[in-house]
């Protein structure tokens, strides 16, 4: 459990790094989630249509912003893809 614990702490930092930078520190709006793609996932962050279609995905709720259980899902997501390559 403490190593989750750990992990789920690092999640939340860098979820905190980025989101609240445009007002609302609960959530990360699509300029945000542009910057910690860019900055944490270089590889990942296309151009201006796969972002919008990548916001949509991770705004599950339809209210605009990513909130930190929806950046969790995406971290969950990503880590299921990359083990799957393994």
């Amino acid at each position: 459990m403490a190593m989750l614990e750990e992990q789920l702490k690092v999640l939340k930092t860098t979820f905190d790094k980025y989101a609240g930078k445009d007002g609302d520190k609960g959530s990360m709006s699509k300029a945000e989630l542009a910057d910690l793609l860019r900055e944490e996932f270089p590889g990942m962050a296309g151009d201006k249509k796969q972002l919008d279609q990548f916001f949509t995905g991770l705004d599950g709720d339809k209210d605009g912003k990513v909130s930190f259980p929806e950046f969790v899902q995406f971290a969950a997501t990503l880590l299921l893809m990359l083990m799957s390559q393994m």
